[in-house]
């Protein structure tokens, strides 16, 4: 019989934990560079993207939002640096 105690905790992976926030067909209208307090949120305070596994984007999400937070800081709504 084991001995009874403290058992030994499995450590959860990254993956396992993680959620996509915005799926494919919901990117479309989320990430709009329009949108600047959805793009803001996704950003440092230095300007920079977080990284998908921070921002909970899938690949193709996060390619989207790379576009337009150019087009958002092309046109001025976002600064290029904080």
């Amino acid at each position: 019989m084991p001995p009874r105690g403290k058992s030994k905790k499995r450590r959860k992976k990254f993956g396992e934990r993680h959620r996509i926030r915005v799926r494919r067909p919901q990117a479309e209208e989320a990430y709009d560079y329009k949108n600047v307090s959805v793009l803001q949120r996704l950003t440092t305070q230095q300007g920079k993207l977080f990284s998908r596994k921070r921002a909970g984007n899938d690949a193709w999400s996060q390619r989207k939002l790379k576009l337009e937070v150019k087009r958002a800081r092309f046109l001025a709504l976002l600064p290029y640096v904080g």
